[in-house]
């Protein structure tokens, strides 16, 4: 587990580029934390350390964006109006699964009993107007990956 304590946006972008070394190709990240408590802040760090350059905003009306790298891309979803398998099959989560890309799912509780095995959690918790502290479960057998 690693566990940041960030007390403004260059903390959270450090803890960005922390896990960005982490990760690969097919990772499957799952977002924990309220409204404001600073996902997609994050995702757009995290797009910044793997060296995909690109305008991230929230997806939360169009459910997923996709901001495309070199070897790969990073698909970052919105599950927050996602109600039952149903609605996240109309997603194409699934079809993303299968393709080698990082996903990033904010509100990854509304859609628990999808995520795949070994997927990563980043938990959000807010502790004051601009700091957070940011835990990350699921990589503490990883070396840093070449990207």
């Amino acid at each position: 587990m690693l566990r940041f304590l960030c007390k403004d946006q260059n903390d959270t972008q450090a803890a960005a580029a922390a896990l960005a070394k982490l990760l690969r190709p097919g990772d499957v990240i799952a977002y924990r934390g309220g409204m404001g408590a600073g996902k997609t802040t994050f995702t757009r760090s995290l797009c910044a350390a793997l060296g995909i350059e690109a305008w991230v905003s929230s997806p939360t009306f169009a459910l997923v964006h996709e901001y495309p790298g070199s070897s790969f891309s990073l698909c970052h979803f919105d599950m927050y109006r996602i109600d039952g398998f149903d609605e996240l099959y109309s997603t194409g989560f699934f079809d993303y699964l299968d393709r080698g890309d990082i996903l990033a799912v904010e509100w990854s509780e509304n859609i628990e009993g999808a995520l795949p095995p070994g997927t990563i959690t980043v938990t959000f918790e807010i502790t004051g107007e601009t700091s957070r502290i940011i835990t990350v479960e699921g990589v503490d057998d990883r070396e840093p990956a070449g990207h």
